[in-house]
């Protein structure tokens, strides 16, 4: 599956929900390359219908570090797409993880420890550059 930069969107920070806790070292070298390049260059991907985080946590994070109010995402089908698929990464503690317990978790307001699901999503994504002082405007756009 591939996305072109059409497909990617701006929306809330607050519509957006993970499932998963970041490891915080990964969470600062993100953070200070992106400071650096002023602006993000990859698109979050989130379920359409619930804003749920399958692949960008750590961008996620960071948008509050950075008060950031509105982040690019590219929107999936998620339950639906049988394209995307969900398992767990070794050592997770899981045997399995289904995707309808990505969604719940994401919806709960707990977390899952770091690591826990591997999304097979993209192999493309488009590659964007959205400032951050575009991202730290308000809109009224709904996701």
């Amino acid at each position: 599956m591939m996305w072109g930069e059409d497909d990617v969107r701006l929306v809330p920070l607050e519509w957006l929900k993970p499932h998963e806790e970041i490891k915080e070292r990964n969470r600062d070298k993100l953070l200070d390359m992106t400071k650096r390049w002023k602006g993000y260059t990859k698109p979050l991907i989130v379920d359409k219908r619930t804003g749920s985080i399958l692949d960008g946590h750590h961008r996620h994070a960071i948008a509050a570090i950075l008060e950031l109010k509105r982040l690019p995402v590219v929107c999936v089908d998620y339950l639906s797409d049988e394209n995307i698929t969900v398992e767990t990464w070794p050592g997770s503690g899981r045997d399995e993880l289904t995707k309808d317990e990505v969604i719940e978790m994401s919806l709960s307001g707990e977390l899952f420890p770091p690591k826990t699901s591997r999304h097979t999503i993209a192999d493309h994504l488009p590659p964007i550059f959205v400032s951050l002082d575009e991202l730290k405007q308000e809109s009224d756009a709904q996701p």
